[in-house]
């Protein structure tokens, strides 16, 4: 909801606002900015919030859900920012021809086919090499092209527009002093709306890596009793150096009497770029193979390893886990 009140709601609003204001007696600029804030970036956010270390998970739920709000929204919106809003309030109106069909193309083609690009590598690799050459080998070689991809676009479109650009410095100027205007206070509100619904910047931005050897049991184990006890506090990954093949049943069994659900889960591989994005490393017995890097913040929890291990006996190992999560959480928000 936050989300789409932003985005939808008061982000259109304050940049009518503001190329009202700053662009007066520029027409088509003002037509411009006013679409460029109706216009919600939604393939590129992957990108920023990858960049940025925040959740994919929630990044790409909030990116399907304006998709669809695009689809729906921008033509309606469209017409009420330049031709129903200026007309009630005795300003000049402007039309805005576009078809649902041609915003849904869009988010077809910017969204549809990375997604299925990605789909179709994840099935095919898996099925012919492994998860784990995938997850491991393939996925840092193909990762970075995203933003490659993303840098080659932002110089392309600023090639294509460089005559205009250069010929025009005063108006560039004036352009840019809204869009400055409007993303700080989007951003600023933003943190604003995060603080005031419990979640401060430094609460929403932490995150939790939880390492073993074979991920299949005290780090799950972990990772789901810290994300329920967080509530979204906490961003919280999983991995093992030795990933195995699945989690232990009995391990699943033992969690799903605390009503958590280990089913959709599965062991993840420890790769350097997840120990970087994290703020907080607790290893669980993974050794010489957990890398370590300056500046991150390491606790070690050494537990027993509930492999080869009874459901009775996986009982005290998981409570154990529950304790020092808990332990860690109020750690963690006294400090923010």
């Amino acid at each position: 909801m936050p989300s789409l009140l932003l985005n939808w709601i008061l982000g259109p609003a304050l940049m009518f606002s503001l190329a009202w204001v700053f662009l007066p007696d520029l027409p088509a600029y003002r037509t411009g900015l006013i679409i460029v804030g109706l216009a919600r970036c939604i393939a590129m956010v992957i990108i920023w919030n990858d960049l940025a270390g925040g959740d994919r998970e929630a990044a790409a739920v909030l990116v399907a859900l304006n998709s669809v709000f695009q689809v729906l929204a921008f033509a309606g919106l469209g017409w009420f920012y330049l031709f129903a809003l200026p007309g009630w309030l005795g300003l000049a109106t402007a039309a805005l021809d576009v078809s649902t069909w041609t915003i849904a193309r869009s988010v077809l083609v910017f969204l549809g086919i990375p997604l299925l690009a990605g789909y179709l590598s994840r099935r095919l690799g898996e099925r012919a090499k492994g998860r784990d050459w995938y997850e491991t080998r393939f996925l840092p070689k193909v990762g970075p092209v995203a933003l490659y991809g993303l840098l080659f676009t932002i110089v392309i479109l600023f090639a294509l527009q460089g005559g205009g650009v250069t010929s025009h410095p005063l108006d560039v100027a004036r352009i840019a002093l809204p869009l400055l205007a409007y993303f700080a206070i989007m951003w600023t509100g933003s943190f604003a709306v995060g603080k005031a619904v419990g979640l401060n910047y430094e609460r929403t931005t932490t995150l939790a890596l939880f390492v073993c050897v074979h991920n299949a049991g005290r780090s799950q184990m972990a990772a789901a009793l810290l994300d329920r006890h967080a509530a979204g506090r906490v961003h919280v990954r999983s991995a093992g150096s030795i990933p195995a093949a699945e989690i232990n049943p009995a391990v699943r069994a033992a969690m799903a009497e605390l009503g958590l659900d280990l089913s959709v889960e599965y062991p993840k591989p420890l790769t350097d770029d997840v120990v970087q994005a994290a703020d907080v490393v607790i290893t669980m017995g993974c050794g010489d193979a957990c890398p370590v890097y300056p500046g991150k913040r390491y606790l070690d929890w050494d537990l027993p390893d509930p492999a080869g291990k009874n459901i009775e006996e996986i009982r005290p190992i998981r409570d154990e886990i529950d304790h020092r999560v808990r332990t860690f959480l109020k750690q963690l928000v006294a400090a923010t």
